[in-house]
């Protein structure tokens, strides 16, 4: 056999292989995209996730049922402790949280401002070493291409 029939062999060999994978990929994506046979595939999988759908929606059902129901009672308490607090507090009459002391808010809006001017600068700073100043373009260098050796090729 000579090197061009081996090599032609060779080919038809390494085409039937490469013939039968694109058939095999091509059976996969089939089986991928057909929603019948992924649902038989998956089928305990679906089941389960549509068990906790409807248990899920059951729940929320229940629970909204059970706060209608159930709402006059709430409203009775809040408004019980709502008075009770305004007993207990009646200077913070509209608000249910302390206010806090006035060098405590001084001190909270500064670091506030502080971080916001330092972030602020560090912003500006980044921008400015990646953007050039307006006017300055930068010149376009293209690569230099490579010269073909002279050197005699050995394989």
């Amino acid at each position: 056999m000579t090197d061009r029939e081996q090599t032609e062999k060779a080919a038809d060999r390494i085409r039937e292989e490469f013939l039968l994978t694109l058939q095999e990929l091509d059976r996969r994506r089939d089986h991928a995209f057909d929603v019948r046979y992924q649902a038989a595939q998956h089928k305990d999988a679906l089941v389960i996730a549509g068990s906790a759908v409807a248990l899920l929606a059951l729940t929320s059902v229940g629970v909204a049922i059970y706060r209608s129901r159930h709402r006059e009672e709430r409203l009775f308490k809040k408004r019980i402790e709502g008075v009770r607090r305004a007993w207990s507090h009646p200077e913070r009459l509209a608000t249910s949280r302390e206010e806090k002391p006035l060098a405590v808010e001084l001190g909270t809006k500064l670091v506030v401002i502080f971080g916001t001017a330092l972030a602020t600068a560090l912003a500006k700073r980044s921008v400015s070493s990646l953007v050039p100043p307006q006017g300055q373009r930068t010149a376009f260098v293209p690569v230099e291409q490579k010269q073909p050796s002279t050197a005699p090729h050995t394989h």
